[in-house]
């Protein structure tokens, strides 16, 4: 796959991460002929379809003239039943074979309760010596709540995030690739451990890409996080973290607003790309209080942009640094059917609530209160046209 190992212009271009992934999936599905894939019906919504030029559709009935990509012998899994669909996933890795299962981000919690056996299961295996490593059970959530803003309230919801980071078991990653390179960097990870569940995190529609391969191998090797050099500054007055790729966006934009306003302001960007339990990183290569303090400073401001709820990383980072210096954002449960700046307006994870945080923090009442103005403008131009104002 042809990917850069160098960025000139970080965030310049577009791309979408869920159609990288199907070529992922494409080429994983053309080498290993006992890979599964599984899906809720949603494969081609999810921009994942490129799986169907090596595997078609698994089908047992008579296929007709005008079916596609169905065949007795296919491996693409499509039933619009979660439950079922992970129970033979399940049971298929359980077998020695390799898989992945994907679905809508607000349904994935239909298998928590099972995913919950399935991690009590895999932690009993690892203390009994005669039982084999099994592969990685990988889901691959996608349509994200930041851009269910036309399903509404019912397709919003991060919260299997929530669920696995709380299992002291330790055996769930849950990764954020910030773009389309990140995520081919997310899924060969992924595909190379074993014993583990994998939650790989990523927006169907097209976003910037910051990030070149090495970087993003970096980042999943080295504690799960790092510096995004081109948009900060040495000595920093002010820590800003993206945690997903719509936060990493909407937080790289707030600091560009800050340094319009306040260009004497020293700040810096932090990338985080996976969490675990207790930790920013992995399951195995968790990040070392000295890295942290080293990346976020011994006792500066910290601003987090998160892609789930703000509790759950606020549990993580502050095993890390004092409570105090956290200010962080994420979903707050603030959804309807409305426009994509609005919905995350709704839930101050845009770019204006980030800088009005800072501008608050820097005491300048003026600047609060213009930024302020500028949300009430966009949310009256959205209730009046159904569309963003210009950006």
């Amino acid at each position: 796959m042809n990917l850069p190992d160098r960025i000139d212009n970080p965030g310049a271009e577009q791309y979408s991460s869920a159609l990288r992934l199907g070529e992922c999936l494409r080429e994983t599905m053309a080498q290993v002929p006992d890979f599964y894939f599984f899906s809720p019906d949603e494969t081609t919504s999810n921009k994942l379809d490129a799986v169907y030029e090596s595997a078609p559709r698994a089908w047992t009935r008579q296929v007709l003239p005008w079916d596609r990509y169905m065949s007795s012998r296919g491996r693409v899994v499509e039933m619009l039943s979660e439950n079922t669909l992970f129970a033979t996933l399940v049971g298929h890795i359980l077998s020695g074979g390799h898989g992945a299962m994907t679905s809508y981000e607000a349904f994935f919690t239909i298998i928590s309760s099972q995913l919950d056996q399935y991690l009590k299961f895999i932690k009993q295996c690892k203390e009994i010596s005669w039982r084999p490593k099994y592969h990685a059970l990988n889901l691959l959530s996608t349509s994200c709540w930041q851009r269910q803003d036309h399903n509404g309230y019912s397709h919003q919801s991060p919260a299997l995030i929530t669920s696995l980071l709380s299992k002291p078991s330790n055996l769930a990653n849950c990764l954020f690739p910030v773009d389309d390179v990140a995520t081919v960097a997310a899924w060969e990870f992924a595909t190379h451990t074993k014993d583990v569940v994998n939650l790989i995190t990523f927006n169907k529609t097209e976003e910037p890409r910051w990030i070149d391969i090495n970087h993003a191998h970096f980042q999943l090797t080295h504690g799960g996080a790092s510096v995004f050099q081109f948009i900060s500054d040495d000595n920093p007055d002010f820590i800003i973290a993206g945690i997903g790729d719509i936060p990493t966006k909407e937080a790289i934009a707030a600091i560009r607003i800050v340094k319009h306003e306040l260009p004497d302001l020293r700040l810096r960007f932090v990338g985080i790309a996976a969490l675990s339990y207790g930790a920013i990183g992995t399951t195995e290569n968790k990040l070392k209080q000295a890295d942290f303090d080293d990346y976020f400073t011994p006792d500066k401001p910290i601003l987090a942009n998160f892609h789930g709820y703000p509790d759950t990383l606020r549990a993580i980072l502050s095993r890390y640094a004092d409570n105090k210096r956290l200010n962080i954002h994420g979903y707050e449960e603030q959804g309807s059917t409305t426009t994509p700046l609005d919905e995350l307006t709704r839930n101050s994870v845009d770019r204006y609530s980030l800088a009005i945080d800072i501008f608050r923090q820097q005491k300048r009442d003026d600047l609060v209160q213009k930024y302020q103005n500028i949300i009430q403008d966009n949310a009256h131009y959205a209730a009046l046209t159904g569309t963003d104002a210009p950006r």
